[in-house]
C-alpha cells in the first residue's frame, strides 16, 4: 500500500479580521506551495470559469489569492481552461474570454492574464503520451497547458451528471483536452454530420486530412472508416452542424479522465486546491445551477489530485442534506445510498476515475487529512 498523502484542510468559518481568502493562502502555504520552484517560471493556473448564467463557480476572488502567491515567488501566473465540446458561451477562445470576463475573471481582478489553452478554435493541441494507458494512448491537451513550466489546479468541487463529482482530477483531465481531446473522452466513436444543420459550406471538407468527409446533396457526410476522430471538422464548423454522439460509457469516460491526468500532469511540478463550496448537483458548465445539495465543507489543497478527491469526497458525505434541494427530494423516497453523488447521479461512477487513477501511479486514495485553523 503506498503511503498516506496528505491533504490539508480549512474550514469556511471565518471572524473579524481574518476572511476567507487569507485562510486560502494560508491552507496552501501549510501545503507545502512555498516549496516549488517558481522564480522565472509559466505557472499555468487551470480553474473553470462558469458558463454565462451559472452562478455556484468559484469567484475570482480566489483565483486572486493564487495569483498573488505565484507572483510572491516570482512565477509567471495565467488563468487557463480548454474550449468545450458542447456549444455553449465557451467553445472558442474569443466567446471563453468573453464569459470569463463577464463572470469577473479579468487582469484587474485576477492580477494575470487568461490564456485559453487550445487555441482560438479548440485545435491548438500537442499530442502527449499517456504511459500505462488502456483506452488512450496519446492525449490531445491544449498547446499552451503544456508549454507551462508549473501546473495547478483550482477547481470548484460539486456534483457531475457524467462523472459522479468534479473534482481536481476532472478540472485537469477533462478540463486540459483540447475539443478533439473532450470528443475522444465522451465518445466511443466518431462526430457526424447533422443534416438539419449542416448548409454544405464545406469547410469541413477542406480541413480534413483522411478525406473522410464527403458534400452529397449540399449537405456534409462523415465516413467512420476513414475518419480517425481528430476532431478539427467538430471545431472548425462555423454554424455546429458537425456533432458528437456523446456514447461513451460513464466508466470508461471517469477512466480516460484520469488517463488525460496523467498525461497534464506528468513530467512537471503539480499542486492541487479544491474549495467544496456551492455544492450544486451538477456541473459549472451548465448556463444555470440549482442549490447547493449539502453546506459548504471547507477548502483542500494537496500535491496529490487523487488523495484530494478522496478527501473531499469523503467530508462531503459526511455533510447533512441541504433542506430543499434536489438530494433531499431524492433521498425522501430512495434509501438505497449512503453517498450523496451516487444517490444524485446513479448511473455514474465517480470511484472508477480515482481507482484507475491510482493504478496509473497519480497519486493514492489513502491519505492524512490536516487542519490548518
Amino acid at each position: 500500500m503506498m503511503e498516506k498523502s496528505k491533504v490539508y484542510y480549512t474550514s469556511m468559518r471565518a471572524t473579524a479580521g481574518d476572511n476567507l481568502l487569507q485562510k486560502l493562502a494560508r491552507l496552501i502555504n501549510a501545503a507545502g506551495f512555498g516549496s516549488i520552484d517558481l522564480n522565472g517560471k509559466y505557472v499555468a493556473i487551470k480553474l473553470h470559469f462558469g458558463e454565462p448564467g451559472n452562478l455556484a463557480f468559484l469567484r475570482p476572488n480566489f483565483a486572486k489569492v493564487i495569483v498573488d502567491e505565484v507572483k510572491n515567488k516570482k512565477g509567471k501566473p495565467f488563468l487557463t481552461d480548454c474550449s468545450t465540446l458542447y456549444v455553449g458561451r465557451r467553445k472558442d477562445a474569443l466567446e471563453h474570454m468573453d464569459a470569463a470576463y463577464e463572470n469577473g475573471f479579468s487582469p484587474f481582478s485576477t492580477g494575470c492574464h487568461i490564456i485559453i489553452g487550445d487555441g482560438l478554435k479548440g485545435t491548438d493541441e500537442v499530442a502527449v503520451a499517456v504511459k500505462g494507458g488502456v483506452f488512450i494512448k496519446e492525449a490531445k491537451i491544449g498547446r499552451a497547458v503544456m508549454d507551462a513550466d508549473v501546473f495547478i489546479s483550482l477547481n470548484h468541487f460539486k456534483g457531475h451528471e457524467a462523472t459522479g463529482f468534479g473534482g481536481a482530477l476532472k478540472n485537469i483531465g477533462m478540463g486540459c483536452g483540447s475539443r478533439a481531446g473532450k470528443m475522444e473522452m465522451h465518445n466511443a466513436g466518431k462526430p457526424y454530420a447533422d443534416d438539419h444543420r449542416c448548409v454544405g459550406c464545406g469547410i469541413c471538407l477542406k480541413i480534413c486530412a483522411f478525406d473522410a468527409i464527403s458534400i452529397t446533396e449540399g449537405k456534409a457526410a462523415i465516413d467512420e472508416q476513414k475518419c480517425v476522430g481528430c476532431g478539427r471538422c467538430l471545431a472548425m464548423c462555423p454554424i455546429d452542424a458537425i456533432r458528437t454522439k456523446w456514447d461513451e460509457s460513464n466508466s470508461v469516460l471517469n477512466k480516460k479522465i484520469a488517463e488525460y491526468t496523467l498525461a497534464v500532469l506528468e513530467g512537471r511540478p503539480h499542486f492541487h486546491i479544491s474549495l467544496a463550496m456551492d455544492i450544486s448537483p451538477n456541473c459549472d458548465c451548465r448556463s444555470e445551477n440549482d442549490m447547493a445539495i449539502i453546506p459548504n465543507v471547507g477548502m483542500f489543497a494537496s500535491f496529490d489530485p487523487v488523495a484530494l478527491d478522496m478527501a473531499c469526497a469523503d467530508m462531503c458525505n459526511k455533510m447533512p442534506v441541504m433542506p430543499g434541494s434536489v438530494l433531499e427530494e431524492i433521498a425522501s423516497h430512495d434509501h438505497s445510498h449512503d453517498d450523496h453523488f451516487d444517490m444524485i447521479h446513479p448511473e455514474t461512477s465517480w470511484t472508477d476515475c480515482v481507482v484507475h487513477a491510482e493504478k496509473l501511479g497519480i497519486g493514492t486514495k489513502n491519505y492524512e487529512l490536516i487542519e490548518v485553523k
